[in-house]
């Protein structure tokens, strides 16, 4: 875990500190290096004559504003790769409040290595970040230990789920994500959890769960995970797309668009980090988190292109194809979570989806849609403010067609190939009743941090959603 405190005067700090400042920040010390590292335009960086700390670094100021293109991100990742020091002291004293949000989210999710797995032989002694220090003004300090304070609730769930995600398909199977959840809950007593095995999935009737799941030698599980942090009032809904890992079933993907699917569960591993986040926040508010969670894999009893499976409001779905299995797990759970809580506040759901909205959206924006204009609304301004910005897509009566079945109530995919992303949105709207307002977070282009050709899980969209729930329950 890694702590933070605020100080006042860089004599506080901790000494042989690795030091990042803006580059006319005042209260740095008077001497001829500073004076020299003090370049407008440029990063300074030196490890040399720079104590009592062990490196020091100046960015120019306009990077510590900069919350549109994460500049300030781009330039600390190389410097935080390898850490002169266990400890950072940075200087918040001018910054603007959603890049210091980002900064501090990247600084707490350093916590999080692939080494930690212990797949790999690494170097024990390696330097890893163990503190921060923020270097403030006097009168920003109250201000400051809230954000830091949120920030850093925000990171350890962002962890949880990353931590999940990246684990390897063949041991983070839909059993192993539910006894992790189960056993980082248990650390929160207003966090309680409610397993459905694969009889119980049947007998409940979500045979669109099923159907993805029947396949595999693992079986499928919804896990909803409860918290009441109020006795009373209405309960938010949040449900994820747990494909542990997806082979496309016999619509079988080539190799390369196989070998990320362990991450095919990241809407589901962020909703478990997002219940930990609220549980360490002890928000006042009411929530329900479900995990859809099952292999989607090729095997005898794999469900087959053309196959017609009952939801458990049911609604009978065309399955023809059987790589678009995650709409078909949301579908149930959103329908499952509904007849839980006829009257939620609203089911907001997160999947990695589709490849289409990295295609119309690139890897920085989320897609949002959704028909209620409130929430979308909510949504587009959290994410504004959080840095973890989402971009609408269309969703309406035009894309009836996309879904339509000669067989059965809906298809799972447009004949068409066109319009994938918000397709997909309109299969998912109709298991969720129209007196319940819905969106639906592709996050295919988002959930994944991409570096030096690289993927790793990025814990998004745990901010978003932790700062449109800190707004939506004032």
């Amino acid at each position: 875990m890694i702590t933070y405190q605020l100080i006042t005067a860089l004599s506080d700090a901790k000494p042989q500190s690795h030091l990042i400042a803006r580059t006319t920040c005042n209260l740095l010390p008077k001497t001829a290096l500073i004076a020299e590292m003090r370049d407008p335009d440029c990063i300074t960086d030196t490890r040399f004559g720079c104590a009592p700390f062990a490196r020091i670094t100046l960015l120019p100021d306009a990077l510590w504003h900069d919350s549109l293109t994460e500049e300030l991100l781009t330039a600390l990742r190389p410097l935080l790769a390898s850490p002169a020091s266990p400890d950072v002291v940075l200087d918040v004293t001018n910054i603007n409040d959603v890049v210091l949000a980002q900064v501090l989210r990247f600084l707490f999710n350093q916590a999080h290595r692939l080494s930690d797995l212990k797949l790999k032989k690494t170097n024990e002694s390696a330097v890893r970040l163990q503190h921060i220090t923020a270097l403030c003004l006097p009168e920003q300090q109250d201000r400051l230990e809230a954000i830091f304070h949120q920030q850093q609730a925000i990171a350890h769930g962002m962890v949880a789920a990353r931590r999940l995600a990246d684990m390897p398909s063949d041991r983070c199977t839909p059993e192993y994500v539910v006894e992790e959840a189960q056993k980082r809950c248990a650390d929160f007593p207003a966090l309680r959890c409610e397993v459905l095995d694969e009889t119980q999935i049947i007998e409940q009737g979500l045979g669109l769960l099923h159907a993805v799941g029947k396949g595999a030698s693992c079986p499928p599980r919804l896990l909803a995970i409860h918290y009441d942090g109020v006795t009373d009032g209405p309960v938010r809904c949040y449900v994820g797309k747990g494909i542990t890992f997806d082979t496309g079933g016999l619509w079988l993907k080539e190799g390369a668009g196989m070998y990320t699917m362990k991450y095919d569960m990241c809407g589901a591993a962020n909703v478990l980090g997002l219940m930990l986040t609220v549980a360490e926040l002890a928000l006042p508010v009411r929530i329900m988190g479900v995990l859809a969670l099952a292999e989607n894999a090729i095997g005898p009893d794999a469900m087959q292109p053309g196959t017609v499976a009952r939801a458990c409001n049911g609604t009978t779905v065309e399955i023809n194809n059987t790589d678009a299995e995650g709409r078909l797990v949301l579908a149930d759970a959103i329908a499952w979570a509904s007849k839980r809580h006829p009257q939620a506040h609203y089911i907001i759901d997160m999947a990695t989806l589709t490849g289409a909205v990295v295609k119309a959206l690139g890897y920085e924006l989320s897609g949002l849609m959704t028909q209620d204009e409130p929430l979308r609304q909510a949504l587009t301004r959290a994410g504004k403010q959080s840095g973890d910005e989402v971009w609408s897509l269309p969703l309406d009566a035009r894309l009836k067609k996309q879904t339509d079945s000669a067989i059965a109530d809906l298809c799972n995919t447009p004949g068409n190939n066109a319009a994938i992303s918000a397709s997909a949105a309109w299969l998912l709207h109709h298991f969720c009743p129209p007196t319940i307002p819905w969106a639906h977070l592709d996050i295919s282009g988002t959930a994944l941090w991409r570096e030096n050709g690289r993927s790793v899980a990025s814990g998004r969209p745990v901010p978003l959603l932790v700062e449109h729930l800190l707004r939506d329950c004032v």
